[in-house]
């Protein structure tokens, strides 16, 4: 049976159906940026795969724009939408650890807050965010940045097998061995393939790290990106961390008469030995002189949530990110002027390093396009007055222009936003053509379209058994 309303949706799942009529609609329809105000015709805050299974076909049948939150994060706010079915994950976010195996599987609407929090407890981890409150799927399915990819891999190349329910309802097993093209797709293609109820990972032995953020006076900044490009070239992989652009927030390991003050910063995070850590460090103490910094040995998930009061629920944001190659002197210039220049608190430039492990995978053992890059760059900026809004993406959009010229023409999916949809070819690089045949098998109606979308191959429909039957294509 196939719900035709609301109300008959009621009697089919059992998570709550949240209409707009309904106590909590306005709550519901939230997503993680503040800037998105979308009225969803319903919520279906799923209980479990079957409800899932059961709203993916409601939505299909009855011709409605489907989305598909996991913790919210999209800048885009594709986790909402306006008069169609939103599948809220957030009720699902049980982990259950393996230790034996080094493996952990968690329900789609995870976050990594919870993630980190189950895994910690027997010494283990996997490459994360940097938010707690990111859902772990649409990390993972984009890619999957963060402390240490640089000795880990992306988020992505720890993806042990996923379930996903497709377009037509149905659950399927994502794995190199159940599905392999499928699984090739997700690792990398974003959320174009259907919905991932559970994520199993494999884990990797972290427990305390060495990890904080230091502060340079603004005008080391040119030094301070010259010297982590040359240092995090052949840096131990257990290494990981970022430059960043930071006004300084209030708290307490800044002096008080610089609260507000613009800084150059490096994260950094020594995933080693913890004794080690401060040894590690110290090249970034001998480059130049530490105004503020607040180092030493933490719990790995304490790192995931330090910057959740930045960048909390319902802050105003907007996102424009690049791959780079090589981080010229002239690009390093540009960095300089724009970065300096960011609007607020919660604003800033972040490059990512995605080599080490990154480049360990081969370009196309998974749809993660650009394993060539050496960093991920992210431009943000974010702000919890909508007064701010104009200003705030004036600041983005000019400073993404300008380094346009020394960046790639693509860019990491999870940074993009919603005028970002023209970039698709580009931001998926060489995997693209791979990537539409298969969307075109599994979604040929394109009901996944509320992403970062590849438009599907018409000529590759084919049914459910027909898929099981046909391999797929390796070039």
């Amino acid at each position: 049976m196939t719900a035709k309303t609301p109300s008959e949706l009621r009697d089919l799942v059992r998570g709550e159906v949240i209409a707009p009529e309904d106590d909590g609609y306005d709550d519901a329809r939230k997503v993680h940026n503040g800037m998105i105000d979308k009225r969803p015709a319903v919520v279906v805050r799923a209980a479990n795969a079957g409800d899932v299974m059961t709203t993916v076909r409601y939505a299909r049948d009855n011709g409605l724009e489907l989305a598909v939150r996991g913790g919210g994060h999209s800048g885009p706010g594709f986790g909402t939408c306006d008069g169609g079915v939103v599948i809220d994950l957030s009720a699902m976010r049980g982990v259950r650890v393996d230790p034996r195996a080094k493996t952990a599987r968690a329900e789609g609407g995870t976050t990594w807050g919870d993630f980190n929090a189950a895994t910690h407890a027997f010494g283990l981890a996997t490459t994360g965010g940097i938010i707690s409150t990111t859902g772990i799927a649409g990390l993972t399915l984009g890619g999957g940045v963060g402390y240490l990819t640089r000795g880990c891999g992306l988020s992505l190349d720890n993806l042990v097998s996923a379930d996903v329910v497709t377009a037509d309802g149905e659950m399927v097993v994502a794995s190199e061995t159940e599905n392999p093209d499928l699984f090739w797709a997700l690792r990398g293609g974003g959320g174009n393939f259907g919905v991932c109820t559970s994520l199993e990972y494999r884990l990797h032995p972290v427990g305390t790290v060495y990890w904080g953020p230091m502060f340079y006076e603004i005008e080391e900044a040119g030094k301070i990106l010259k010297f982590f490009d040359e240092y995090i070239e052949t840096a131990p992989r257990e290494m990981g961390g970022f430059p960043a652009f930071q006004i300084a927030p209030p708290l307490p390991f800044i002096p008080e008469n610089r609260h507000g003050d613009m800084f150059a910063a490096i994260v950094a995070c020594w995933s080693g030995d913890p004794e080690e850590g401060a040894r590690q460090f110290k090249v970034f103490h001998d480059i130049a002189e530490v105004k503020a910094e607040h180092v030493g040995p933490v719990p790995y998930p304490a790192i995931n949530g330090a910057f959740d009061g930045l960048f909390p629920t319902g802050i105003r944001q907007y996102w424009k990110g690049n791959f780079v190659k090589e981080l010229t002197d002239e690009a390093i210039a540009v960095h300089v002027e724009h970065g300096a220049k960011a609007p607020s608190v919660s604003s800033t430039m972040h490059l990512y390093p995605v080599n080490g492990a990154c480049k360990d995978v081969a370009p196309d053992a998974t749809a993660y396009g650009h394993r060539d890059a050496k960093y991920s760059m992210v431009i943000i900026a974010a702000s919890d007055n909508p007064a701010d809004d104009a200003a705030n993406t004036a600041w983005v959009r000019g400073y993404s222009d300008a380094i346009a010229p020394y960046s790639e023409t693509g860019g990491y999916i999870n940074f993009m936003d919603a005028d970002d949809a023209g970039r698709s070819k580009a931001n998926f690089g060489a995997n693209h053509d791979r990537l539409v045949r298969i969307k075109g098998r599994y979604d040929p109606e394109n009901l996944f379209h509320v992403n970062q979308n590849i438009a599907p191959a018409k000529s590759e429909r084919r049914s459910a058994e027909d898929r099981a039957k046909v391999p797929e294509p390796t070039g």
